[in-house]
C-alpha cells in the first residue's frame, strides 16, 4: 500500500499513546494587562514551559500558505498545516491569484453566473463577511468581481454584507461601509444599478459553523432572501442605530435591511445568481446548504420560499460533500496527510473536540476530507458546544472532552490522539479578558488531569496551538504594549494575533533518547506532523516539514 509510515531506525518511539493537545487560540506573547494566558493561573502551563522542551511556532502568515505575514493564523490553515505536516497555499491565496490571471472570470461558473442574470434579466447577488480580514474573505476581492460584473454587462448588483468586527476592529464597520459607498457610486450609472441591501453581524446571522445554532442561518436567510426585518435607507444608518440603541460590538448587531419606499431593494427572486464570497469553508457550509438543496430535501428551518438561482460560493468549501455544487475557485488539493499515512500504516486513531472544533480535529486536519482513511482505524469524538455566548461560559465543554480523552486513552484502543480545546479562541473571540482568563483557567485544570494518565500509560504529549488569540486581547501598539485612548480606556482586541505558539514536549518516558532542536524561530506548524510520527517511532515521509527532535 502506498504513503505507509516506515519504522525508524533512529527513534524506538514511545510504547504508550502519543497525543497531541491543541490549545486553540494560546499565542506566546509579552506578559502585559493584555495577555490573558499570562495573566491567568495556570500552574500546569507554567510548569509545562518552565521544566519541559519547548520551541515557539510561526502559526501566521506565510508559514501557513497565506499570502503574507500581515495576514493572522486562522483555525482552519493551522489545522491543515498541523494535519499536513506541509505547507500549502490557502483559499485566501488561491483566489487572489484567481482574480490576478483573469482565471476566475474565464471559469465555467463564473460564465454561468453572468450569463443567467443576463438572459434574464436579473440580479447580481454579492454576500459575504465584509472586511479585509482575510481570514474569511476580503472586501477586495468583492470589489474586483463587481467591476468585473459591470463589464461584462451585468445591470443590477445587490450586496448583502455581514459584518466583521472579529477578524479586525471591533467597532470598525463604518471604516469599511462609508469607502465601500463612495467605490459602488463612482461605478453606479445609468445602466448599472449597484446597492447594498442587507445585512448584519457575523455572529448574529448567516455565518453559523458546524450546525451549531441554524436559527443564525434562518435568520439570514429572511434577511438576504426574503427581505424581511428592520428597514433603513442605508447600511451607515443601520450600524449607527443599532450601536445606539444595543450597545454592541459589530459582530452582534442585529440584521437589517437597506428599503426604498418601504421596500426592500435587493430581495433574491427566481433568475437571479448569487454569490458567496467568503473562501473559508467552515462559516460557508449552512448558508451554501439552503441555496442548493431544493425544497422537499431542507429540513433545518423553514426557507418560506426557495428563488430558482444559480448558487456559487468562492470556493467549494466540502470536497466531499460537494458544497456547494458550484464554486469559483478549486481549494487546495491537501495530499499526503499525517491522519492518511497513520491509517495505511495500521496506526489507531481517536480525534476528539467540541462541537465549535470538532470539524478543526477532523476535516481541516486531514487535508478538507470529510471522510475518514480507515472506519476500523479511526474514530472521532463530537461534544456538543453549548449554544450560549461564550463569555457566559468561559470553561465551555473542555471538563466533558477530557473525560472522553482520559477513557479513550485508557482504554488502550488508540496509538494516536488529537484533542483541541477551544476556549482560548472562542471566548478570545468575545473580548472579555475576564471571562478569557476564566476559560485559560478551566483549560490549565485539564492539563493537570490528562498529564498525570499520558505518564501512567508510558506515553508522550506534545501541546501546542494553531494560533494566538487570548494572548492579546487589547489592541497593542509597534512595541507590543497595549493602547490606550486619552481616558486610559484599553480597546477590546477580537481577532487573532500574528504571535506565535508554544510546542512543548511532554516525555518522562523517553526523553532522554532525543533531543529537541534549537530553537532560532525556523519552526512552523507544518513542523508537528513529522514529531509526532517520530515519537511513535516511525520515519517522517520526504515531503514533510523536518521534526523539531534529533537523536541525542
Amino acid at each position: 500500500m502506498q504513503n505507509q509510515l516506515k519504522k525508524s531506525a533512529k527513534f524506538a518511539g514511545s510504547n504508550g499513546p502519543v497525543l497531541t493537545i491543541v490549545m486553540d487560540g494560546v499565542g506566546l506573547a509579552p506578559d502585559t494587562v493584555s495577555n490573558a494566558v499570562a495573566s491567568a493561573y495556570t500552574p500546569n502551563l507554567d510548569a509545562l514551559m518552565k521544566n519541559y522542551p519547548m520551541v515557539s511556532l510561526k502559526a501566521h502568515g506565510t508559514a501557513v500558505g497565506l499570502p503574507s505575514d500581515d495576514d493572522m493564523g486562522n483555525s482552519e490553515v493551522g489545522h491543515n498545516a498541523l494535519g499536513a505536516g506541509q505547507i500549502f497555499a490557502q483559499g485566501a491565496k488561491l483566489v487572489s491569484q484567481s482574480i490576478e490571471s483573469g482565471k476566475m472570470f474565464t471559469s465555467a461558473t463564473w460564465q454561468e453566473l453572468i450569463g443567467n442574470v443576463k438572459s434574464n434579466g436579473s440580479t447580481l447577488h454579492f454576500l459575504g463577511l465584509f472586511s479585509d480580514g482575510n481570514v474569511h474573505s476580503h472586501i477586495d476581492h468583492l470589489k474586483a468581481m463587481i467591476e468585473q460584473a459591470k463589464k461584462e454587462g451585468i445591470k443590477t448588483v445587490r450586496i448583502h454584507i455581514l459584518i466583521d468586527g472579529r477578524d479586525v476592529g471591533e467597532t470598525s464597520a463604518l471604516e469599511y461601509i462609508t469607502p465601500f459607498e463612495e467605490f459602488i457610486g463612482g461605478l453606479r450609472d445609468a445602466s448599472f444599478d449597484v446597492k447594498i441591501a442587507s445585512g448584519g453581524g457575523r455572529m448574529k446571522i448567516t455565518m453559523d459553523r458546524y450546525e451549531a445554532n441554524w436559527s443564525m442561518v434562518e435568520l439570514g436567510w429572511k434577511t438576504h432572501v426574503l427581505g424581511e426585518g428592520r428597514q433603513f435607507a442605508c447600511a451607515a444608518d443601520a450600524v449607527k442605530t443599532y450601536r445606539e440603541e444595543y450597545k454592541v460590538i459589530d459582530q452582534d448587531l442585529p440584521p437589517f435591511v437597506i428599503a426604498e419606499d418601504g421596500k426592500p431593494v435587493g430581495t433574491v427572486n427566481d433568475g437571479d445568481s448569487v454569490i458567496f464570497f467568503n473562501f473559508r469553508g467552515d462559516r460557508s457550509i449552512e448558508i451554501s446548504k439552503a441555496f442548493d438543496a431544493p425544497m422537499g430535501d431542507f429540513d433545518k428551518f423553514d426557507r418560506v420560499r426557495v428563488p430558482n438561482v444559480v448558487y456559487a460560493g468562492m470556493l467549494q468549501y466540502d470536497g466531499d460533500l460537494h458544497i456547494p455544487n458550484k464554486f469559483l475557485v478549486s481549494p487546495p488539493e491537501i495530499t499526503n496527510t499525517m491522519g492518511e499515512y497513520l491509517a495505511n500504516s495500521g496506526v489507531p486513531q481517536l480525534a476528539i473536540s467540541e462541537t465549535q472544533k470538532y470539524g478543526h480535529v477532523t476535516y481541516f486536519w486531514n487535508g478538507n476530507k470529510s471522510e475518514k482513511f480507515d472506519e476500523a482505524l479511526e474514530t472521532y469524538i463530537e461534544v456538543p458546544s453549548d449554544v450560549v455566548p461564550f463569555e457566559q461560559r468561559p470553561w465551555m465543554k473542555c471538563a466533558e472532552i477530557t473525560d472522553k480523552l482520559i477513557e479513550c486513552l485508557e482504554s488502550g484502543k488508540y496509538k494516536y490522539l488529537r484533542v483541541n480545546f477551544p476556549n482560548g479562541d472562542m471566548v478570545g473571540h468575545t473580548g472579555s479578558l475576564a471571562a478569557t482568563i476564566c476559560s485559560m483557567e478551566a483549560l490549565d485544570l485539564q492539563l493537570g488531569r490528562i498529564l498525570p494518565i499520558v505518564d501512567k500509560l508510558g506515553g508522550v504529549a506534545l501541546i501546542t496551538a494553531d494560533h494566538g488569540n487570548a494572548d492579546e486581547m487589547y489592541e497593542v501598539d509597534k512595541s507590543g504594549m497595549p493602547k490606550a485612548d486619552k481616558n486610559g480606556k484599553f480597546k477590546s482586541k477580537t481577532s487573532h494575533t500574528l504571535n506565535p505558539v508554544p510546542c512543548i514536549i511532554y516525555d518522562n518516558a523517553t526523553a532522554d533518547k532525543y533531543s529537541v532542536k534549537e530553537d532560532k524561530g525556523q519552526f512552523g506548524l507544518s513542523n508537528v506532523a513529522a514529531t509526532m510520527v517520530n515519537l511513535m517511532g516511525y520515519e517522517a515521509p520526504d515531503m514533510w516539514d523536518e521534526s523539531i527532535i534529533e537523536l541525542k
